[in-house]
């Protein structure tokens, strides 16, 4: 009599469709078919994710093949193993009952294995006169034969992945690297452009990085910094055929050397013009004429109000508290660490927040401001420029500002003397602005 195949799970295990699929396609398996069982577990092991299967339903299954005797699956032999669940436990180096039951189910949903349950649920084989194995009921492993290159294509497909991932992972980590070096570049060499909206461009784009992220995610950001990385080389490309352009006018003889050695040389003008400096020369070279005191700070916080919105309480009280504002307001305008440490080297900390305060007060006039500091820090090496003059300045423009919103004033008037925001000028600023003026 033909022996009855057990198509349902004993006790209150419900049958699922996914077992019916699982049941359909080992019964198509070729009888021909044969698969090395340690490969097509390689394979299962890489394609874990997509399967759906975990890490101790992999250690049950290992211990599963380990109990069949054969290392070559063949799809015409005995395919069903039936060992008890202490012994699976033995295998599985310890796993307690209840996890071994949870993750064989997991096996089994995963359509990895086949139930093939006895009418009481033991697990047992029984063999014939001649010894061969006439009915077994346990755990048959032809799945893993029928779909083994269904796992194959499914591992390789994990690995492509993964490879792709690690490509766009690099691919982002050298954009990055090339885009920080470049701007730090460009700004150390006084390349003509607005370096403190491209740091903010690339500071907006790496902030969308997350912690762990799909592939897909990753190619996109890498696209945005792709973008930027295009911009910053060609502005970096295009300052240096300029450069070789004008050395080679320069080694033709065809240089036009200037006769006014105190004005402003060709390299200087990329990031020292009057909308940038917003005033002439006069205004750092004036030193001569300058009040021997130090600048109050009082007259400095009025000259510079913007310096302001840094701090968190709104206030400067000491000197010590101008330099912290400044050093807050440094990365903002795309100043490099170098050219900020060569200006409070050469200036003073003092001198030097004085005058970042001033280029901070101007930034919309000021295309490259660690350019302008680099060229204010080598005039004052040269003992051509001081602070006074820069906030003198300033406050002049505050002065005229204030004479157009509020008119000519009387003499007698109240507000005499006051500019904006009741700006006290007593006579002697009045002379320091009216020297600087001559």
């Amino acid at each position: 009599m033909e022996m009855h195949i057990s198509t349902t799970p004993f006790g209150r295990r419900p049958m699922t469709l996914g077992m019916l699929s699982s049941q359909m396609t080992a019964k198509a398996m070729p009888e021909e078919a044969a698969v090395h069982k340690w490969h097509v577990f390689q394979h299962i092991k890489e394609a874990r994710l997509p399967l759906g299967a975990t890490d101790r339903a992999l250690a049950i299954l290992h211990a599963l093949l380990s109990f069949h005797p054969e290392t070559t699956l063949q799809g015409d032999g005995e395919l069903i193993v039936w060992p008890s669940n202490e012994q699976l436990m033995a295998r599985a180096n310890g796993m307690p009952a209840t996890t071994l039951r949870r993750h064989l189910g997991v096996l089994v949903d995963c359509g990895i294995i086949i139930r093939r349950d006895s009418p009481n649920g033991k697990r047992f084989a029984r063999k014939g006169r001649d010894g061969e194995i006439e009915q077994a009921y346990g755990f048959d492993l032809s799945p893993i034969v029928a779909r083994a290159e269904e796992y194959k294509s499914l591992a390789e497909a994990v690995q492509t992945e993964k490879k792709a991932f690690r490509v766009v992972k690099e691919r982002l980590t050298l954009l990055r690297r090339d885009i920080v070096k470049m701007i730090e570049t460009g700004i150390e060499e006084g390349v003509p452009a607005n370096w403190g909206r491209v740091h903010l461009t690339y500071q907006g784009i790496v902030s969308q990085i997350p912690r762990t992220a799909p592939r897909q995610v990753l190619e996109a950001i890498s696209e945005e910094l792709e973008t930027l990385w295009h911009e910053v080389r060609g502005a970096l490309e295009t300052f240096t055929k300029t450069q070789n352009m004008d050395a080679n006018e320069s080694h033709s003889g065809c240089h036009i050397q200037n006769s006014k050695p105190d004005s402003i040389s060709e390299s200087e003008q990329g990031f020292r013009n009057k909308n940038e400096a917003g005033g002439n020369g006069a205004e750092t070279d004036n030193v001569r004429s300058l009040p021997r005191r130090e600048l109050p700070l009082g007259i400095v916080l009025d000259a510079c109000p913007n310096l302001l919105w840094l701090m968190k309480d709104g206030q400067i009280r000491h000197w010590r508290d101008l330099l912290a504002a400044a050093e807050l307001a440094r990365p903002q305008l795309g100043i490099s660490p170098s050219a900020w440490s060569e200006a409070r080297e050469i200036l003073g900390e003092q001198q030097a927040a004085i005058t970042l305060a001033g280029i901070y007060q101007r930034s919309d006039q000021i295309n490259n401001a660690g350019g302008y500091l680099r060229s204010l820090t080598e005039r004052a090496r040269d003992g051509k420029f001081s602070a006074w003059p820069m906030i003198m300045a300033l406050l002049r423009a505050k002065l005229d500002a204030s004479k157009e919103a509020l008119g000519d004033e009387k003499p007698g008037s109240s507000a005499r003397g006051r500019g904006e925001g009741g700006l006290l000028v007593s006579e002697t600023l009045k002379a320091s602005l009216r020297r600087s003026d001559a």
